[in-house]
């Protein structure tokens, strides 16, 4: 099974982020845009794995402290628009914690520079060019409470996600 770890975002953040959609939408960006449940920031992607059971110990031995993420902004990268989040020291240091635990474990997962953003649209066609893309607007942080295991499989209408596992931040 494809497994990743991941934040999920609580209805606040899930608005700004379809808000942002929405004006890209607006100002005539076509695409493939991520629906709204699938919205969330992959702190390490396994991929394939038969044991997600050992895959959430290491989560639970990971001390997970609560922290805030807030959008930074939104931007254009290939085919893709993402939306960005501020430098957060307490984010990087749990990710580089969670994933070194990943590594004592030999648990797999794909190893690119983490870098704390939300996929909002792929193959995107921005056919009224840069100049008109709206301005970000900024909006509230949102309290991270625990992180999940998810587990991605190609549905009907593209990729459902499913939480199989939550460890809660104290």
């Amino acid at each position: 099974m494809r497994l990743f770890i991941a934040i999920c975002f609580e209805e606040d953040m899930l608005d700004s982020l379809t808000e942002i959609q929405d004006d890209l939408r607006r100002c005539g960006v076509k695409g493939s845009f991520t629906p709204r449940e699938n919205l969330h920031m992959t702190l390490a992607f396994i991929g394939d794995y038969d044991d997600p059971e050992q895959v959430v110990e290491v989560m639970q031995k990971v001390n997970l402290r609560s922290f805030s993420v807030k959008l930074s902004g939104y931007a254009p990268f290939k085919d893709m628009f993402f939306a960005n989040f501020e430098e957060n020291e307490n984010l990087r240091d749990y990710v580089k914690r969670l994933r070194n635990a990943l590594l004592e474990e030999e648990i797999p997962f794909d190893r690119k520079k983490f870098l704390p953003h939300v996929t909002l649209i792929r193959r995107a066609d921005c056919t009224k060019g840069k100049a008109f893309l709206p301005e970000f607007q900024e909006s509230e942080p949102m309290r991270v409470s625990g992180i999940s295991l998810m587990k991605s499989e190609q549905g009907r209408h593209g990729m459902v996600y499913t939480e199989i596992g939550y460890v809660w931040a104290f």
